[in-house]
């Protein structure tokens, strides 16, 4: 197939890449043109590289205006906490997806949206959250994701032919986000749990790769929206004793648990202080989140993945990395 990649250097977009290039696809992939080179070059030989800005749209709009498609591919975005104003983010991840959307539904073209849970929000209203949870733009990321989708929808209405799928925060090899972070703190000995027992619900990126191919190569009903996470959430605790195990071969010490209510604290200061860095990373910690996948992974026939022990792909990475 002719596939239209966006992403391809980021964390899930170069797993994806890698498993769509080993079935012989002739894959074209926009990155940004600062992009590292080290990170290009086990795509540039194997794949036609254009280098765009998302938010560049005038520039994405004429490279659209002369290129078709099989399948359109679209899993790069600019993601939370990151310092652009919102109008660079409004253009990244919405009318960049609206102008991908529309050529796709100009040439008959397949189109497969990276969302996120975060349309949910942070937290979700309902526990398990499922895809008629009530959205929540709780932060600007998550807003862009909303009106994306709901830009999608509208072009389902007139005959696009997509999917969408929302993966909850991904782990693996090779990502400095909140995984990462989780086992860096552990490993320093300063992660801080609440004394009460929360749950959470992880994305293996080998799991959310194999439901973007099973994407790629299926039908589904135009306008499908799928929650990929692990089989089941964890429990927080459990999670970080886990790590605590596999680097120091001992349990998390205790100590290190405070009440509930001076993360609830924290979490105020942040939103007094429009850090939505900060609001996340107290969020996350201290309340559960986690969603409604069977659904998804039976009609993806995705394999049923633990988070522990998956989540040892992280651990052993940061050790040897």
């Amino acid at each position: 197939m002719k596939i239209l990649l966006t992403g391809a250097s980021g964390f899930i977009g170069r797993h994806i890449f890698k498993k769509l290039i080993s079935e012989d696809n002739s894959i074209t992939c926009i990155v940004r043109p600062n992009t590292d080179k080290k990170r290009l070059k086990s795509i540039e030989e194997k794949a036609t590289i254009v280098k765009l800005n998302l938010s560049d749209t005038t520039g994405l709009k004429h490279y659209l205006d002369d290129s078709s498609f099989d399948v359109i591919l679209h899993i790069g975005a600019l993601r939370g906490g990151r310092r652009f104003s919102k109008k660079i983010f409004y253009k990244a991840n919405v009318l960049a997806t609206e102008l991908l959307a529309e050529n796709a539904l100009r040439n008959s073209s397949k189109f497969i949206f990276c969302s996120s849970v975060g349309v949910f929000g942070a937290i979700p209203l309902e526990l398990p959250a499922n895809n008629r949870t009530t959205r929540q733009n709780d932060t600007y990321y998550h807003q862009t994701k909303i009106e994306a989708e709901r830009i999608i929808q509208n072009l389902v209405m007139k005959g696009l032919n997509s999917v969408i799928i929302r993966p909850s925060i991904t782990y693996g090899a090779g990502d400095y986000g909140f995984p990462y972070s989780l086992v860096n703190l552990v490993d320093k000995r300063l992660m801080f749990l609440p004394k009460t027992r929360y749950q959470i619900h992880l994305t293996d990126v080998d799991l959310l790769t194999d439901a973007f191919f099973t994407a790629v190569n299926s039908k589904f009903a135009t306008g499908s929206a799928f929650i990929v996470a692990d089989h089941d959430p964890v429990y927080l605790d459990d999670l970080v004793n886990f790590i605590s195990q596999k680097l120091t071969n001992s349990d998390y010490a205790p100590r290190h648990r405070l009440p509930d209510w001076l993360f609830r604290f924290c979490e105020k200061i942040a939103k007094f202080v429009k850090s939505d860095v900060w609001i996340s990373r107290f969020q996350l910690l201290s309340y559960s989140w986690y969603y409604e996948v069977r659904e998804s992974g039976s009609e993806l026939k995705l394999p049923i993945v633990k988070t522990i022990p998956s989540f040892n792909k992280v651990i052993y990475w940061y050790q040897n990395k």
